[in-house]
């Protein structure tokens, strides 16, 4: 699935601040594919994230390693917002938050 594909080149994109994967941080809420045309339903760690525009790019630079994807549409929504438990099991293991 192309899907699958969007979300293995999304899992390169490292949260600056933290300094690990928006997929494994459990930032990707959603991913639709139709036609050349993803969408990215997403959120941040924080509402008032300064590094949102980086973030937002670091994405749509990961996109062009899915060559079926020909535009990314980028969802940016704060419900539900995001906490820890929308972390990865071996994430929250390896941070010691289990």
């Amino acid at each position: 699935m192309i899907e699958d594909k969007i979300r293995e080149a999304l899992k390169k994109v490292i949260d600056p601040e933290l300094g690990v994967s928006i997929v494994e941080l459990g930032l990707i809420y959603d991913i639709r594919y139709e036609d050349g045309e993803a969408e990215v339903e997403m959120t941040l760690t924080s509402p008032g994230c300064p590094l949102a525009p980086v973030i937002d790019k670091m994405v749509r630079e990961a996109m062009k390693d899915v060559p079926e994807v020909k535009n990314v549409t980028i969802d940016l929504v704060w419900d539900p917002p995001w906490s820890k438990d929308a972390m990865s099991e071996e994430l929250r293991a390896e941070l010691g938050l289990d």
